[in-house]
Protein backbone atom coordinates (compact mmCIF):
# COMPACT_ATOMS: atom_id res chain seq x y z
CA UNK A 1 0.00 0.00 0.00
CA UNK A 2 1.65 3.25 -1.10
CA UNK A 3 1.86 6.39 1.51
CA UNK A 4 -1.34 7.92 -0.33
CA UNK A 5 -3.48 4.93 0.57
CA UNK A 6 -2.16 4.45 4.08
CA UNK A 7 -2.86 8.63 4.51
CA UNK A 8 -6.40 8.01 3.51
CA UNK A 9 -6.99 4.88 5.18
CA UNK A 10 -6.14 7.01 8.41
CA UNK A 11 -8.00 10.20 7.47
CA UNK A 12 -11.06 7.95 6.88
CA UNK A 13 -10.29 6.28 10.44
CA UNK A 14 -10.26 9.59 12.13
CA UNK A 15 -13.37 10.71 10.26
CA UNK A 16 -15.33 8.00 11.62
CA UNK A 17 -14.11 7.84 15.11
CA UNK A 18 -15.26 11.87 14.99
CA UNK A 19 -18.61 10.85 13.50
CA UNK A 20 -19.38 8.40 16.71
CA UNK A 21 -18.94 11.51 18.67
CA UNK A 22 -21.54 13.64 16.89
CA UNK A 23 -18.34 15.52 14.96
CA UNK A 24 -18.76 15.32 11.15
CA UNK A 25 -15.84 15.63 9.20
CA UNK A 26 -15.24 15.16 5.42
CA UNK A 27 -12.05 14.97 3.70
CA UNK A 28 -11.70 17.04 0.19
CA UNK A 29 -10.37 16.79 -2.93
CA UNK A 30 -9.62 19.23 -5.85
CA UNK A 31 -10.96 17.80 -8.76
CA UNK A 32 -8.59 18.89 -12.06
CA UNK A 33 -10.39 18.73 -15.51
CA UNK A 34 -10.74 15.38 -16.54
CA UNK A 35 -12.54 13.45 -19.70
CA UNK A 36 -14.73 9.83 -19.45
CA UNK A 37 -15.41 8.56 -22.47
CA UNK A 38 -17.50 5.56 -23.89
CA UNK A 39 -15.95 2.62 -25.74
CA UNK A 40 -16.78 3.81 -28.94
CA UNK A 41 -15.39 7.58 -28.46
CA UNK A 42 -12.16 5.49 -26.83
CA UNK A 43 -11.95 3.75 -30.59
CA UNK A 44 -12.24 6.79 -32.33
CA UNK A 45 -9.88 8.78 -30.41
CA UNK A 46 -7.32 5.97 -29.90
CA UNK A 47 -7.53 3.11 -31.94
CA UNK A 48 -10.22 0.51 -33.38
CA UNK A 49 -10.63 -1.84 -30.39
CA UNK A 50 -8.09 0.24 -27.17
CA UNK A 51 -8.73 -0.30 -24.01
CA UNK A 52 -7.49 2.68 -21.13
CA UNK A 53 -4.48 1.50 -18.89
CA UNK A 54 -4.13 2.73 -15.58
CA UNK A 55 -1.46 5.40 -14.83
CA UNK A 56 -2.88 5.29 -10.95
CA UNK A 57 -5.97 4.24 -8.49
CA UNK A 58 -8.47 7.27 -7.64
CA UNK A 59 -9.91 7.52 -4.13
CA UNK A 60 -13.29 6.30 -5.44
CA UNK A 61 -13.57 2.53 -5.97
CA UNK A 62 -13.11 0.94 -9.21
CA UNK A 63 -11.91 4.70 -10.64
CA UNK A 64 -8.50 5.10 -12.11
CA UNK A 65 -6.73 7.86 -13.80
CA UNK A 66 -5.59 6.38 -17.41
CA UNK A 67 -2.40 7.03 -18.86
CA UNK A 68 -4.34 8.48 -21.86
CA UNK A 69 -4.50 12.08 -22.48
CA UNK A 70 -6.66 14.37 -25.00
CA UNK A 71 -7.38 17.63 -26.31
CA UNK A 72 -10.43 19.37 -26.10
CA UNK A 73 -11.02 22.25 -28.46
CA UNK A 74 -13.56 25.24 -28.20
CA UNK A 75 -14.34 28.32 -30.52
CA UNK A 76 -11.82 30.13 -28.79
CA UNK A 77 -9.10 28.01 -27.52
CA UNK A 78 -7.80 24.60 -26.93
CA UNK A 79 -6.82 22.79 -23.68
CA UNK A 80 -4.03 19.81 -24.15
CA UNK A 81 -3.29 17.03 -21.98
CA UNK A 82 -6.49 16.34 -20.41
CA UNK A 83 -6.20 13.35 -18.78
CA UNK A 84 -9.15 10.62 -19.51
CA UNK A 85 -10.50 8.86 -16.49
CA UNK A 86 -11.53 5.16 -16.64
CA UNK A 87 -13.39 2.93 -16.88
CA UNK A 88 -15.57 3.42 -19.92
CA UNK A 89 -18.29 5.21 -19.52
CA UNK A 90 -21.99 4.82 -21.18
CA UNK A 91 -21.84 8.55 -22.09
CA UNK A 92 -19.02 10.69 -22.93
CA UNK A 93 -18.97 13.51 -20.61
CA UNK A 94 -15.74 16.69 -19.80
CA UNK A 95 -15.31 18.41 -16.38
CA UNK A 96 -13.70 21.41 -16.60
CA UNK A 97 -13.76 24.55 -14.18
CA UNK A 98 -15.57 28.11 -15.09
CA UNK A 99 -11.48 29.28 -15.71
CA UNK A 100 -11.19 26.62 -18.72
CA UNK A 101 -14.47 27.60 -20.67
CA UNK A 102 -12.97 31.35 -21.06
CA UNK A 103 -9.90 30.00 -22.82
CA UNK A 104 -12.08 27.76 -24.68
CA UNK A 105 -14.96 29.82 -25.37
CA UNK A 106 -17.54 27.11 -24.18
CA UNK A 107 -20.64 27.82 -22.08
CA UNK A 108 -21.20 24.60 -19.57
CA UNK A 109 -23.69 24.10 -17.36
CA UNK A 110 -23.28 23.79 -12.92
CA UNK A 111 -24.52 19.95 -13.92
CA UNK A 112 -24.28 16.61 -11.66
CA UNK A 113 -22.11 13.84 -13.08
CA UNK A 114 -23.96 12.03 -15.89
CA UNK A 115 -26.45 14.70 -16.49
CA UNK A 116 -25.09 15.51 -19.85
CA UNK A 117 -28.56 16.20 -21.71
CA UNK A 118 -29.00 19.80 -23.11
CA UNK A 119 -24.89 20.25 -22.06
CA UNK A 120 -23.36 22.48 -24.50
CA UNK A 121 -20.53 20.20 -26.78
CA UNK A 122 -16.35 20.46 -27.87
CA UNK A 123 -14.31 18.86 -29.96
CA UNK A 124 -12.25 15.97 -28.21
CA UNK A 125 -8.84 15.27 -29.99
CA UNK A 126 -6.91 11.93 -29.65
CA UNK A 127 -3.61 10.73 -31.40
CA UNK A 128 -5.86 8.94 -33.91
CA UNK A 129 -8.66 10.75 -34.86
CA UNK A 130 -11.28 13.31 -32.78
CA UNK A 131 -14.93 13.40 -31.84
CA UNK A 132 -17.24 15.81 -32.46
CA UNK A 133 -19.34 15.64 -29.14
CA UNK A 134 -22.65 17.49 -29.36
CA UNK A 135 -23.29 17.75 -25.25
CA UNK A 136 -21.62 16.77 -22.47
CA UNK A 137 -19.23 19.91 -21.50
CA UNK A 138 -20.04 19.85 -17.59
CA UNK A 139 -19.30 22.20 -14.68
CA UNK A 140 -19.78 19.29 -12.08
CA UNK A 141 -21.57 20.31 -9.17
CA UNK A 142 -20.08 19.81 -5.89
CA UNK A 143 -21.11 16.17 -4.15
CA UNK A 144 -20.01 14.35 -1.12
CA UNK A 145 -19.48 10.29 -2.25
CA UNK A 146 -20.17 8.37 1.16
CA UNK A 147 -21.17 4.80 0.92
CA UNK A 148 -23.64 3.10 3.09
CA UNK A 149 -21.90 2.39 6.20
CA UNK A 150 -20.25 5.51 6.08
CA UNK A 151 -24.05 7.25 5.51
CA UNK A 152 -25.01 5.74 8.37
CA UNK A 153 -22.80 6.71 10.88
CA UNK A 154 -23.24 10.61 9.13
CA UNK A 155 -26.86 10.19 8.76
CA UNK A 156 -27.00 10.79 5.55
CA UNK A 157 -28.55 9.22 2.34
CA UNK A 158 -28.43 9.70 -1.10
CA UNK A 159 -29.88 12.80 -2.48
CA UNK A 160 -29.34 14.79 0.79
CA UNK A 161 -27.85 18.44 0.16
CA UNK A 162 -25.68 19.05 2.94
CA UNK A 163 -23.09 22.14 3.52
CA UNK A 164 -19.63 22.07 4.24
CA UNK A 165 -17.36 24.42 6.14
CA UNK A 166 -13.68 24.98 5.63
CA UNK A 167 -11.97 26.93 8.19
CA UNK A 168 -8.68 28.90 8.15
CA UNK A 169 -7.78 32.22 6.57
CA UNK A 170 -10.15 31.79 3.72
CA UNK A 171 -13.01 30.49 6.01
CA UNK A 172 -15.36 29.28 3.21
CA UNK A 173 -19.24 27.51 3.60
CA UNK A 174 -20.32 25.01 0.77
CA UNK A 175 -23.56 24.81 -0.07
CA UNK A 176 -25.64 22.83 -2.50
CA UNK A 177 -23.33 19.64 -1.76
CA UNK A 178 -25.20 16.69 -3.34
CA UNK A 179 -24.64 13.38 -1.43
CA UNK A 180 -23.82 10.06 -3.86
CA UNK A 181 -24.20 6.98 -1.54
CA UNK A 182 -24.15 3.80 -2.70
CA UNK A 183 -21.31 0.71 -2.71
CA UNK A 184 -18.93 2.60 -5.79
CA UNK A 185 -18.11 5.79 -3.31
CA UNK A 186 -16.17 6.54 -0.36
CA UNK A 187 -16.08 9.36 1.90
CA UNK A 188 -14.68 12.89 0.30
CA UNK A 189 -16.43 15.54 -1.16
CA UNK A 190 -15.19 16.99 -4.70
CA UNK A 191 -14.51 20.75 -5.39
CA UNK A 192 -13.51 22.18 -8.69
CA UNK A 193 -10.21 23.80 -8.53
CA UNK A 194 -11.92 27.25 -9.03
CA UNK A 195 -13.78 26.28 -5.69
CA UNK A 196 -10.47 25.03 -4.37
CA UNK A 197 -8.19 27.23 -4.94
CA UNK A 198 -10.74 30.04 -4.23
CA UNK A 199 -10.95 28.79 -0.68
CA UNK A 200 -6.96 28.16 -0.18
CA UNK A 201 -8.01 24.40 -0.14
CA UNK A 202 -5.83 21.17 0.06
CA UNK A 203 -6.42 17.51 -0.87
CA UNK A 204 -7.05 16.25 2.43
CA UNK A 205 -8.22 19.25 3.97
CA UNK A 206 -11.21 18.17 6.48
CA UNK A 207 -14.23 19.90 5.85
CA UNK A 208 -16.85 20.29 8.62
CA UNK A 209 -20.27 19.27 7.96
CA UNK A 210 -22.97 22.02 9.17
CA UNK A 211 -26.16 20.69 10.42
Amino acid sequence: MDRSCVQRAVTLSICSSMAKQGRYYVPAASSARHVHLCQKDIEVLFGSGYQLSEFKALSQPGQFASNEKISLKGSRGQIDGIRVLGPARPDTQVEISLTDSFKLGVKPMVRMSGNVDGAPGATLIGPKGQVELVQGVLISARHLHINEQQAAEFNMKDGDVVCLKKGGERETIFGNVVVRCGSGHSLEVHLDTDEANAALLKNGDLLEVIR
